[in-house]
């Protein structure tokens, strides 16, 4: 495995370990990592749009209250 795919790899599996530790079900974690693939998603079309109309330079960041339909999980 790649040094590019190392990072995220651990990233992932510490953030699953604490996810686990702090009482999440394996559903609530599938949940939630929905939720992270909804907004890279929405930041993917956001930014071929940015690209589309401008220079690119434009940055924007998703924030709890900015993602549409973001509710916490408990």
């Amino acid at each position: 495995m790649s040094t590019d795919q190392k990072g995220p790899r651990i990233l992932a599996r510490t953030f699953f370990a604490q996810l686990r530790s702090s009482g999440y079900t394996p559903h609530q974690i599938i949940g939630i990592a929905t939720e992270l693939l909804d907004l890279v998603t929405e930041e993917l079309k956001q930014g071929d749009k940015a690209e589309a109309g401008s220079s690119g330079s434009d940055v924007s960041q998703v924030t709890n209250e900015s993602a549409p339909g973001w509710q916490p999980r408990v």
